[in-house]
């Protein structure tokens, strides 16, 4: 098959008809039609048939189906790549972060970073880390900051800091002597707890710390995301792991945080290009996430 025949086949499975295709594809309907047909003779057997007037995959063309999304994914990618390798130098600061980052101390480094490039603009993105990955390598952001390691090829990671994972519970819930102190990982037995189901490493090392505690903590509610947890603790749902920006910055009520008593740390990294050194504009914004995300850390 040649590359326009998987274009035309593609198109047809889309839209379900030659006429949709060929409006898809900015072709005239016989010219679709005359493909359509050469990329069968070429295959030697068909690829539609008409079922009530649609067309209708045949099953030698499902067989090729998911292949060909693929194929036209990809194709995809290289269009948004290209074009956006093609950009100008003047384009913004273009970051994408974890929702919690978003949350808590990308809009401050941004906020800052204007008092001093007050001419420059910035484009802020929410992503989860593989997509994080993506967009990089994609051309599509030029900064990626995320908590957990970022292993790709192609991709340079910074740490910027490191913290601890802190446990989050309502208001009253320890006395003055027990907020001095961290909380040991057995003290969670049988305490009610906002469960975090996410599926990156921090989460999951997490929870497999917690299996090990008995008896089990109490788990009623599970969340997906770190604020979320937060905010159901607030209302004194019980007790909650949580990274350390989210104890500190959650969601404006009020909790009580202790640090867990694990050695586990949760480290800040910028994630960006090997092959694309960063302007001073992205050195600035950087040297502001990491003075901001020091001082969140700082003890009290």
């Amino acid at each position: 098959m040649r590359l326009r025949h998987i274009e035309l086949f593609h198109a047809v499975l889309t839209t379900g008809s030659l006429t949709g295709a060929a409006d898809l594809l900015n072709v005239s309907q016989p010219a679709a039609s005359k493909a359509l047909q050469h990329a069968e003779t070429q295959l030697g057997f068909a690829l539609f048939c008409r079922v009530r007037g649609r067309l209708q995959p045949t099953p030698e063309a499902l067989l090729l189906r998911h292949r060909v999304e693929r194929i036209i994914q990809d194709l995809h990618d290289l269009q948004r790549l290209t074009a956006n390798i093609g950009r100008p130098e003047s384009e913004p600061l273009r970051v994408t972060c974890t929702p919690t980052l978003a949350h808590a101390l990308v809009p401050d480094a941004t906020t800052q970073l204007r008092k001093t490039f007050p001419g420059s603009t910035a484009q802020l993105f929410t992503q989860h880390s593989a997509e994080m990955c993506e967009s990089l390598m994609l051309h599509e952001a030029d900064i990626g900051l995320t908590l957990q390691s970022a292993s790709h090829q192609g991709l340079r990671q910074e740490p910027l800091c490191h913290g601890h994972v802190m446990v989050i519970a309502p208001p009253g819930w320890w006395s003055a002597e027990e907020l001095a102190q961290p909380l040991p990982v057995a003290a969670l037995a049988g305490q009610p707890m906002v469960g975090i189901a996410m599926q990156d490493a921090l989460g999951r090392m997490l929870q497999s710390h917690l299996t090990q505690v008995i008896p089990a903590p109490q788990t009623s509610v599970w969340v997906q995301t770190y604020q979320l947890a937060y905010s159901l603790v607030a209302q004194g749902a019980g007790l909650a792991l949580v990274d350390p920006f989210t104890a500190t910055r959650g969601g404006g009520e009020i909790v009580q945080t202790r640090p867990l008593k694990l050695k586990l740390d949760v480290v800040l990294y910028a994630v960006y290009r090997q092959d694309s050194p960063l302007n001073p504009l992205q050195k600035h914004f950087l040297d502001l996430v990491r003075q901001l995300a020091l001082q969140m850390l700082a003890p009290a």
